[in-house]
């Protein structure tokens, strides 16, 4: 391949899809730069951006040459028989990709004062702003982890028994505060339910009630200053009310200091980018190693929506002496941009990996028996193990938070969301099965027989396989009927039933608003793709003309009573943020004149009115993606899979769908469970130098 060839294969390539403008423009680039480079490097480079494009913070040449086709998601040929990017690479080897980037002015190894524009570590090629991220992550990391801060047992104990009276939380959660304690970061994560935040708010009690005890290393009893955050305006208002909540149900009497302890610790919750000072129009922030963060303790709930270079951007802007706690589903999505982060660092979790002195030091602080697998010679020979005498220092400061106090382990949901983790399609299917037909072991057409009617409401998850995108059990499931209303048509009836009357004060208003808001958090479409004829853009479509069918929306395009939208970024000014919804409702005008719409938003500081034409940016939300849903909660959450193969259908991706789900929960699958299985048995990959040990 010369250079003429790249050029005109890279022209064809964007043309097909296969790669993105912006990767043959900087292929162009370094022809420009270094034009003594081979072309192959310069191709290397061009799929190391494809990759980047798609999650992945560096190309994995190892991955590359055993299956270009599942490395970059590419088929070898294109519909004229032609190559690829995939079919380009196929048959180059390992070593032959290595001989070829051996061109310093292109590649170089990672040295703070090289210049170019691409590393090569080991078999992973990055372009060098990504590089840079993740060693700031790692060294920020290891330098946290390493060192042991010495506590003296007693204390720690004493306050976890008061933080923990009989019957509150879990022998997890105390186990995740001890963890958490003897190193400047720990990641405590968790399935849904399972109590990270009010594990989080006993631990920054602790942190704070042994502060001002006199009882951290050179602080004296000067309080600690504790900041909290999250990825997203959605996420920070769901962690503040959670705070909130959490921190009142504390036996603050029994504590020490406990008012002051108290009225220590923060309740309000930044985005990232506002607690880092994000400057418009650039990558940076205002914060950094030259101007550091001034708290003691950081609290990031939602972590596995954090991308590396967000996590690099908080670790420069750390201080030294500061202790950095992640919060995060480990088997979650992971983060739109690139990388996977929190799941890069929680790959041994499960199995714990605790050396004997760290389990010596929950012995002396824990107060309660340790979980089997910490005393594996008294166990079961079943059950798990959790010492490792080899365990890195990673993993003394990871808690897996591991007992759900909202789904049991009997329950449908639990089940479900436990069969897609471990890869089990066929038990996933037996459980969507069952929960239909009390027969676990029904089989064939019963799935598609069992899919005609609506689950009744007792059910807590479903399968229904729709016979065509009008498919009438679909259009009930989310409709109802005039006699019985479900779905987005609950929330509509109490717009419409529960409406003041038009002389009412406003204090009538706010509580139909709320009541509104309520009722349509009880249930939220979730789709799997944006498009195509079961994404999220279709079906905001067809729900919006079922309901105009039905009569519970007006014959309107545009803003229309009844509307919700999803806020899709942050505006200070109105006190919203990207992921916020709300639910266009029309208030009575002034005397003579027409009703006038406003948009009603549940926020942390209460109830907030917002005119649509101050909402530029939104998108309505009758179905939304499985993306946006994360964080979110919903009584009856119904996934939809598409009915083609898609990228993005993972495991992951149905497990975040299931959990979304409170109470009930229905996958809608046109394949008849092919999707199903195949998202299943679809792992989230992203090459990152984060997988291996630190």
């Amino acid at each position: 391949m010369n250079e003429a060839d790249l050029r005109d294969d890279l022209a064809r390539w964007v043309q097909d899809g296969w790669l993105r403008p912006l990767d043959a423009a900087f292929a162009r680039f370094l022809q420009e730069k270094v034009p003594q480079a081979p072309s192959r490097a310069i191709l290397a480079a061009t799929l190391a951006s494809h990759q980047l494009g798609r999650g992945h913070v560096c190309l994995d040449l190892a991955a590359l040459a055993d299956d270009p086709v599942f490395t970059l998601a590419i088929p070898l040929r294109d519909a004229g028989g032609l190559p690829t990017p995939a079919g380009a690479v196929q048959g180059i080897s390992r070593q032959a990709w290595l001989g070829e980037l051996d061109c310093p002015d292109l590649v170089g190894q990672g040295e703070e004062e090289e210049a170019a524009p691409l590393v090569l570590r080991g078999h992973r090629l990055y372009l060098r702003r990504q590089w840079d991220n993740e060693r700031a992550v790692r060294q920020g990391i290891l330098t946290r982890v390493r060192e042991t801060v010495p506590f003296a047992p007693e204390p720690v104990r004493a306050i976890l028994e008061t933080l923990f009276p009989v019957g509150e939380g879990d022998v997890w959660q105390r186990l995740a505060c001890a963890l958490a304690l003897r190193r400047r970061f720990a990641l405590i994560t968790g399935g849904p339910g399972t109590g990270k935040t009010s594990t989080v708010v006993r631990l920054i009690a602790l942190l704070q009630a042994l502060a001002l005890q006199g009882g951290l290393p050179g602080r004296g009893e000067a309080p600690l200053r504790i900041r909290l955050a999250a990825p997203t305006g959605k996420a920070a208002a769901r962690l503040s009310e959670s705070i909130g909540q959490s921190l009142e149900r504390l036996p603050w009497e029994a504590l020490p200091q406990g008012e002051r302890i108290r009225d220590s610790l923060p309740r309000n919750v930044s985005t990232l980018h506002r607690l880092l000072g994000a400057r418009a129009g650039s990558r940076r922030f205002r914060h950094d190693e030259a101007d550091p963060l001034v708290l003691d303790v950081l609290v990031i709930d939602e972590a596995s929506m954090v991308d590396l270079e967000m996590m690099a951007a908080v670790l420069r802007a750390l201080p030294r002496g500061a202790q950095l706690v992640l919060l995060g589903d480990k088997d979650q999505l992971a983060s739109v941009e690139a990388g996977a982060v929190l799941g890069g660092l929680c790959r041994r979790a499960d199995e714990g990996h605790y050396t004997p002195e760290t389990i010596a030091w929950l012995r002396e602080t824990v107060g309660a028996e340790l979980p089997e697998g910490f005393a594996p010679e008294n166990g079961p020979s079943d059950a798990p193990v959790y010492v490792d005498p080899e365990g890195t220092a990673l993993d003394q400061a990871i808690a897996m938070l591991r007992q759900s106090h909202r789904f049991a382990a009997e329950s449908a949901i639990g089940q479900l969301a436990a069969t897609v983790n471990r890869g089990d399609a066929a038990a996933a299917r037996r459980v969507l099965r069952g929960a239909l037909a009390g027969d676990p072991d029904a089989q064939g057409e019963g799935d598609r027989a069992l899919a005609a009617p609506v689950p009744p409401a007792s059910e807590t998850v479903a399968l229904l396989v729709p016979q065509s995108q009008e498919d009438e059990a679909l259009r009930r499931l989310v409709c109802g009927t005039k006699e019985s209303p479900a779905g987005h048509a609950l929330y509509l009836r109490d717009l419409h039933e529960r409406r003041p009357p038009p002389e009412a004060p406003p204090a009538a208003w706010d509580d139909w608003a709320r009541a509104v808001l309520a009722a349509y958090g009880g249930f939220q479409v979730l789709c799997a793709v944006r498009e195509g004829p079961w994404g999220v853009e279709e079906m905001n479509r067809r729900i919006a003309h079922w309901l105009r069918r039905a009569g519970l929306l007006p014959d309107e395009q545009g803003w229309y009573e009844g509307r919700p939208v999803l806020m899709t970024r942050n505006s200070y000014a109105l006190g919203l943020m990207n992921g916020d919804v709300g639910v266009t409702l029309a208030l009575p005008g002034p005397e003579g004149k027409a009703p006038r719409l406003m948009v009603a938003f549940a926020a942390a500081a209460g109830l907030r009115w917002v005119l649509p034409g101050r909402l530029p940016e939104v998108e309505t939300v009758f179905a939304l993606t499985v993306h946006k849903s994360q964080g979110s909660e919903f009584g009856h959450a119904v996934l939809v899979l598409p009915d083609v193969p898609s990228p993005v259908l993972t495991r992951e991706l149905v497990y975040t769908g299931i959990t979304r789900a409170r109470s009930r929960f229905t996958l809608v699958d046109p394949s008849g469970g092919a999707m199903l299985e195949a998202a299943i048995a679809r792992r989230v990959l992203r090459s990152s130098g984060l997988e291996a040990p630190l």
